[in-house]
């Protein structure tokens, strides 16, 4: 099997662009809300092979034979969600012979790289069936639209206003991350209680329906909301907001929209001789040791990046003509609780290692991801 990898791009957060879209939809809340307690469909060992609901897309006549080349658009490899994401990938491609070739194209979480990359995919010929990852919604749309009338697509990650793709991959969603979390701090913090939310980057639709589900249920809540801030997902901006926010008054929760930054809040209570709050990170390993040695009350929402393999196998399937669910293969959104953590706590993996990875079954774990 050969793989080419190009244009692998450097680690670095980037700003999406905002686009004219509803990120307050109660009716899209209400059925992610309604999923996140829905038992999937498939292998219970394998979430990344389950999918919640059940129909089905039929692939048998879309004429694509083994060995394909499969290409994929990728936003960008510039978080360690990614970095640990496409490593999935990478590494589930070698279990599909009838994946000849892996082309990847890194787009540096730029809009009108990803179209050009896209467009010079199309224009070589090489693709059999595409994987895009879109940087943003709405920018690239048309660029996928266009590949759809060569070949089939996969779509994974983040959306496109278009139903072209065979299959869009993707777990429960984000108004289901901001649910889990904020019901959460409505479970442990009394009414009136003051909650700061932390989030990283405004424009970026899983991270502001994450925003507006969790405001939803602490305004409802009755809980008191100090302050929305963004932090760019830089470590010391957190701690200087959390310490700011500190000198103002007394904070009894943190929810934040995504959880690289967790740990960096939380040594901001410490800095400051402040007991920690009730917290709501993700699933990266520096926060779940910090949780487990200092016994927090939190809770840990995923956008488990074992969906970067499902997107393989979803390709995978195309080529051997087999059904994938679809129009959407929605996955499983399990969160990480008190209840769970010692499963997922694994000192031999690097400090910004994604616990809900659904990678430790495979050939060159953990090595592959950096672990001993």
């Amino acid at each position: 099997m050969k793989h080419i990898l190009m244009a692998t791009g450097a680690l670095a957060l980037s700003l999406a662009p905002l686009h004219a879209q509803n990120f307050d939809d109660p009716e899209e809340f209400a059925k992610q809300q309604e999923q996140l307690a829905a038992e999937p469909m498939g292998p219970a060992d394998q979430p990344w092979l389950q999918h919640i609901g059940d129909a089905m897309v039929e692939t048998a006549d879309l004429g694509v034979e083994a060995p394909a080349t499969v290409c994929f658009s990728n936003a960008g490899v510039n978080n360690p969600w990614r970095v640990v994401g496409y490593t999935n990938m990478t590494e589930e491609v070698a279990n599909h012979e009838s994946i000849g070739e892996f082309i990847h194209v890194d787009a540096e979480g730029s809009d009108d790289k990803q179209i050009a990359d896209i467009d010079d995919l199309l224009a070589g010929g090489d693709c059999d069936v595409m994987i895009v990852s879109p940087n943003t919604t709405a920018a690239l749309t048309p660029a996928v639209e266009r590949a759809c009338e060569a070949m089939p697509v996969i779509v994974f990650d983040r959306g496109v206003n278009t139903d072209c793709p065979v299959t869009f991959v993707h777990p429960v969603g984000g108004y289901g991350f901001g649910i889990q979390g904020a019901e959460f701090i409505a479970d442990n913090v009394d009414e009136g209680g003051n909650v700061l939310m932390l989030r990283i980057l405004p424009g970026v639709d899983v991270l502001e329906t994450r925003y507006s589900a969790g405001r939803r249920i602490l305004d409802e809540a009755g809980l008191n909301i100090v302050g929305a801030e963004f932090t760019d997902g830089d470590n010391a901006k957190t701690k200087s907001i959390v310490e700011d926010y500190l000198m103002r008054g007394e904070i009894d929760a943190v929810w934040m929209d995504a959880g690289a930054t967790a740990v960096a809040a939380i040594e901001a209570f410490e800095d400051s001789g402040y007991e920690i709050p009730v917290f709501v990170g993700e699933d990266q390993q520096d926060f779940l040791r910090k949780w487990q040695d200092e016994g927090l009350t939190a809770i840990a929402p995923t956008y488990p990046t074992f969906q970067w393999r499902t997107a393989v196998i979803a390709a995978a399937h195309v080529i051997e003509g087999e059904a994938v669910p679809g129009p959407e293969w929605v996955l499983p959104q399990p969160a990480i609780t008190q209840d769970n953590l010692d499963e997922y706590v694994n000192p031999a993996m690097p400090p910004l290692h994604y616990a809900m990875c659904g990678c430790e079954d495979m050939a060159n774990y953990p090595g592959a991801w950096g672990g001993n």
